[in-house]
């Protein structure tokens, strides 16, 4: 069976990772399952991941997120301040206000769940009602990078800090996955990275290029590079569960 014919089959949620500014990446990847009529039921992610499935859960269409990311700039979201990372995630928040068509989880089009790091407690949570630019903002929150994000008294970072798959946000009882996994550079990481449940199939985008504050042009390189492989994907066979491109 190819990736396209295992979409077809029936409704199916989506799941995906985080790496670091790989939101170009899952854009491009979106984009095309927008335009092949392919489009989830329920979404989860981590960090860049969080990011794109919140945006489109709340209303914006896959080539209207991509607008928005490709015409970032650094100055557009670089607001250093004295604080536990460089940014103090205002600027961030303030495009979220801007673009978002919905502002709570239960607003969305689909039910939508972000993973967390719980400073306190040193653990992953799960959050998937309220206010929807905070959690986004919390999701993303690289650590040194960015300030902890407080939610209801608690500090939170980054979501791919302990569920870099973004899987944790995702119920069990979804009989039909689809995880865009999104490879670490690194090998030895790559192996472990690699999650597996029942019911799930996994789409690994291989070689992007990296992208980061830094390196916003490499990030639109990893849009378009997403966008062609994603295509191809789909008419490849899924072999135990996972495509690979």
């Amino acid at each position: 069976m190819t990736l396209r014919e295992y979409l077809l089959e029936g409704p199916f949620a989506l799941t995906m990772s985080s790496g670091f500014f790989g939101f170009f990446a899952h854009t491009g990847f979106m984009t095309v399952l927008e335009d092949e009529g392919l489009v989830p039921t329920r979404a989860s992610g981590s960090s860049a991941g969080a990011l794109v499935g919140s945006l489109w859960a709340a209303g914006l269409d896959a080539p209207t997120i991509a607008d928005e990311l490709l015409k970032l700039e650094r100055r557009d979201f670089w607001d250093p301040g004295l604080g536990a990372g460089v940014l103090r995630g205002r600027l961030f928040e303030g495009i979220l206000d801007r673009v978002l068509p919905r502002r709570t989880f239960e607003t969305c089009r689909i039910p939508v769940a972000l993973s967390v790091f719980d400073v306190l407690t040193r653990s992953t949570h799960v959050l998937d009602a309220g206010d929807l630019p905070s959690a986004i903002r919390a999701s993303c929150a690289v650590p040194f990078l960015f300030h902890p994000v407080w939610i209801r008294r608690r500090p939170y970072l980054d979501g791919g800090i302990l569920d870099r798959p973004g899987l944790l946000a995702m119920p069990e009882r979804e009989p039909r996955v689809l995880f865009h996994h999104l490879a670490s550079k690194s090998p030895w990481r790559g192996m472990l990275e690699m999650p597996r449940r029942p019911g799930m199939t996994t789409l690994v985008l291989h070689d992007l290029p990296r992208s980061g504050p830094f390196k916003l042009e490499a990030g639109r390189r990893a849009y378009a590079a997403a966008r062609e492989a994603t295509k191809r994907a789909l008419d490849r066979p899924i072999e135990n569960d996972v495509v690979q491109i």
